[in-house]
This record gives structure tokens, C-alpha cells and sequence, in this order.
């Protein structure tokens, strides 16, 4: 698997977190947590807060992240808890999906591809969601200015009603706008939506 500016900035972070920090949900996936059912891909996963949220509430859920450290914490975790979380690490950039789910995660991954690529992932994962099923995407916004974690040459911010606009043919049940303070004086904008598959 190809290394990247963004995957050694989060393995580190993960392989902190798992030093004994607690492991709570961010407000992405408390939003998004409700309108999980059935089987579900959590799609640059994490440490896994939101899969075994959504195992616990009877989910069943494929975890994919490109971090080392990530997928190490979760596989202990499963085996620990017995819950129907299956991590796997895995090059998002080029992942091939062959399943198809009732619940499709993807929070606060694709903004670390560029434009053109966040946008053909963005459609196979929607392609992935079974009809009457869940999408659930989180990206940064323009607006945007904290850039630490990204490679300069491979990122993307969108603009702010792009993800939106990409599920225009969907039912939307949830769109928020949000922004957080960064270091250095930076900002971060967020747009989550959820949506139904029609």
C-alpha cells in the first residue's frame, strides 16, 4: 500500500488514541448513528467509535481503513467484545466494492482525494447502498484552512453544497453545515448529509 502525508498524520493519532483514550463518538457519527441498520460499510472507519456503536444497536459491519494502527485496535477490540465488526486494512484510494449494504459510511475521508477521485468514489459508494438504504458522507468545505494533514498535491475541499447537489435523486434526511476552530488560527468547515436511496 502506497504511503501518504495523510495516512502517517492519522496512524499516528490512532496509534495515541490507543494507548487508553476514550473512545467516544465525534458529532458526525452521533448523527449519523441513528439511521444505521442492517448490514452496514464504514468506509475509512477509524478507530472504529461508529462501527461498534452500530454493532451494538444489531448492525452488521465491514470497517475498512488505510491505517495500520486503526485496524490493529479494532480487530482486538472485536475479539474482545464478540461484536459483528469485520476490520480489514485497506488502500481506499482503489478498493474495489463488491457488496452491496444497507448502510453506507463514509465520515471525513474523502476530502484526502483529489477532487476527481473523491468524486468517483463517492459514486460507487452510492452505487453500494441497496435501495431504500443509507448514505451517510461527511467532507470538509471550502472555507476550509487548516490543511496539516493533507498532501498538498491530493486533497479536496468541496464546494459547499456539492455533496448535496450529488444526492439531488435521493431522499435527503439530514444535511448540517458546521465549523470548528483549528490550530493556528484555522478553521474547519464541514458539510455531513444523509441520505435515502430511492
Amino acid at each position: 500500500m502506497a504511503d501518504s502525508v495523510s495516512i502517517a498524520f492519522f496512524d499516528e493519532q490512532f496509534r495515541e488514541q490507543s494507548k487508553g483514550v476514550a473512545l467516544t463518538l465525534n458529532s458526525f457519527e452521533e448523527l449519523a448513528l441513528p439511521y444505521l441498520k442492517g448490514e452496514v460499510l464504514d468506509f475509512g472507519c477509524g478507530m472504529g467509535n461508529l462501527s461498534f456503536a452500530a454493532a451494538r444497536q444489531g448492525c452488521k459491519v465491514t470497517a475498512l481503513d488505510a491505517s495500520p494502527a486503526a485496524i490493529e485496535h479494532i480487530r482486538s477490540r472485536a475479539s474482545a467484545t464478540g461484536l459483528p465488526v469485520s476490520p480489514s486494512l485497506a488502500d481506499l484510494r482503489d478498493y474495489p466494492l463488491a457488496d452491496h449494504y444497507d448502510a453506507v459510511v463514509s465520515i471525513g475521508l474523502l476530502m484526502f482525494f483529489n477532487c476527481a477521485r473523491a468524486m468517483e468514489i463517492l459514486g460507487d459508494l452510492k452505487a453500494h447502498v441497496r435501495p431504500g438504504g443509507i448514505a451517510a458522507v461527511n467532507v470538509l468545505v471550502e472555507g476550509t484552512t487548516y490543511m496539516g494533514m493533507f498532501n498538498p498535491a491530493d486533497h479536496c475541499l468541496f464546494a459547499s453544497m456539492a455533496l448535496r447537489d450529488e444526492f439531488e435523486n435521493w431522499t435527503i434526511e439530514r444535511i448540517e453545515f458546521s465549523e470548528f476552530a483549528a490550530p493556528g488560527d484555522t478553521v474547519k468547515r464541514f458539510c455531513t448529509v444523509i441520505a435515502r436511496k430511492d
